[in-house]
């Protein structure tokens, strides 16, 4: 028997034209504004990103979730957001990219849920012209609802000024932010620096939030009213099996929803360091997620006690998931971004290298018996192995198809995998047991 939840808070859509525009920083911004004022506000991010959910985290207060209606599905995302509307004054998604990009693009989520758009358009060179790119966004979808936009890195109250006049009828400018220190957060190869990394971060947020006060922005967005199907949960797949997770600086590409899933299927969590444990917690599996091993190499390869216990743990059978950068920890050598090689784990044969460029990028599924596991791929390395690939995903947009490769109960991929959109060859992976591959 299902079960209808319903709720109705704020709520908006936060994006952009295109990447680069600052939408990431003013959600975060707008969140810690809401959030200082006294108001529950629960952040969401559009498709596969694990670093800014980590900085909307720390804006929020709140878990960050990955909404995405071919990752996680049309039902989740509804789901989600009318379980977020039942306790939350004020709801912000995150976009991906530009609005319009992508399929399925933001605006297609903001649709799907019936949330309005909120674009941040970056006014650096521009004048009566943002008023056209208003329009454009505004009248592009007739589906898409679109009241009101918000101006950034403007250089002065006069250029403020030209802005808002420029609005069409119909739409209105929210509040026009200038250009600021406090605005600004730095990035690297794969996005932005995970928020663990940024010293002050909270303090620059606070800051954030007064910029956006003064600038007009802490006016609330539509309330809107949010409804769906609560899902069944899921089958005790991994009652009592222990999982034990890295998670630290080098490994830290964990979708909050992976760790519910694991958890409302039994399993029991445990969380270690590569780089700074000496030994694994008690466990019969491993999970090496995503992250950055290639700017830690030094330390991981200098960690023996902790290598000769993954080996270990690997020599007696235990399943290993590696994604991306846990791939790229279980070769024999990683080659970083200046040329240095580093020993690693061994547990498949050959290289990682750094390629100093972007390799494989999009969404993609690992197709097998036991369901389809949703996911996407993006890295800067190459992989130089004669092992030969269980199988390869199957490409739903972006870059070619990623190798699968098994070696005992080692799974291990530049893929990363939505477990909830396949539980049971989740359960699978992580209970060492065989799965049949499907054609992509």
């Amino acid at each position: 028997m299902t079960t209808t939840i319903r709720g109705e808070c704020h709520a908006a859509l936060i994006s952009a034209p295109g990447s680069g525009q600052g939408k990431s920083m003013v959600t975060a911004a707008l969140a810690r504004l809401h959030r200082n004022a006294g108001r529950k506000v629960r952040v969401f991010k559009h498709g596969p990103d694990y670093l800014d959910p980590m900085v909307q985290e720390v804006a929020s207060g709140a878990p960050v979730y990955q909404l995405h209606p071919w990752m996680t599905g049309e039902a989740e995302c509804r789901w989600r957001l009318a379980e977020a509307a039942r306790e939350a004054d004020l709801i912000l998604v995150e976009g991906s990219m530009g609005l319009f990009d992508g399929d399925p693009s933001s605006a297609d989520l903001a649709i799907l849920a019936g949330l309005p758009a909120l674009p941040v358009i970056d006014a650096w060179g521009m004048a009566q012209t943002f008023g056209a790119v208003a329009q454009g966004l505004a009248n592009y979808h007739p589906d898409l609802a679109i009241f009101e936009v918000i101006a950034n890195r403007v250089g002065s109250p006069g250029h403020g000024r030209l802005l808002a006049e420029s609005m069409p009828a119909g739409l209105s400018l929210l509040g026009a932010i200038p250009r600021s220190e406090a605005m600004a957060i730095p990035d690297r190869h794969l996005g932005l620096v995970q928020a663990t990394e940024l010293a002050g971060l909270d303090r620059q947020l606070d800051a954030a939030a007064e910029v956006l006060e003064a600038a007009g922005l802490d006016r609330l967005p539509a309330r809107i009213t949010l409804e769906a199907e609560a899902p069944e949960p899921p089958a005790r797949l991994l009652d009592g099996r222990r999982i034990a997770v890295a998670r630290d600086d080098a490994f830290a590409f964990l979708y909050r929803a992976n760790l519910d899933l694991l958890e409302a299927m039994g399993a029991e969590l445990s969380y270690f360091s590569p780089l700074a444990d000496e030994a694994l917690p008690a466990c019969d599996a491993l999970w090496l997620p995503g992250g950055y091993p290639e700017l830690h190499a030094a330390r991981l390869a200098a960690n023996a006690p902790m290598r000769s216990a993954i080996r270990a743990h690997h020599a007696a059978g235990g399943p290993i998931l590696a994604e991306c950068g846990g791939l790229m920890a279980c070769v024999e050598t990683l080659v970083d971004g200046e040329g240095q090689a580093h020993e690693m784990l061994g547990l498949l044969p050959g290289t990682a290298r750094m390629a100093g460029k972007l390799t494989a990028l999009g969404l993609q599924g690992l197709h097998a018996d036991l369901g389809e596991l949703r996911g996407h791929t993006y890295h800067h390395s190459r992989l130089e192995t004669a092992a030969e690939p269980l199988c390869r995903t199957r490409k739903l947009a972006g870059s070619e198809a990623e190798p699968v490769y098994r070696q005992g109960a080692l799974v291990a991929s530049y893929f990363h995998g939505y477990f909830p959109s396949a539980p049971r060859l989740t359960a699978a992976i992580f209970r060492g047991q065989r799965f049949s591959p499907l054609d992509p």
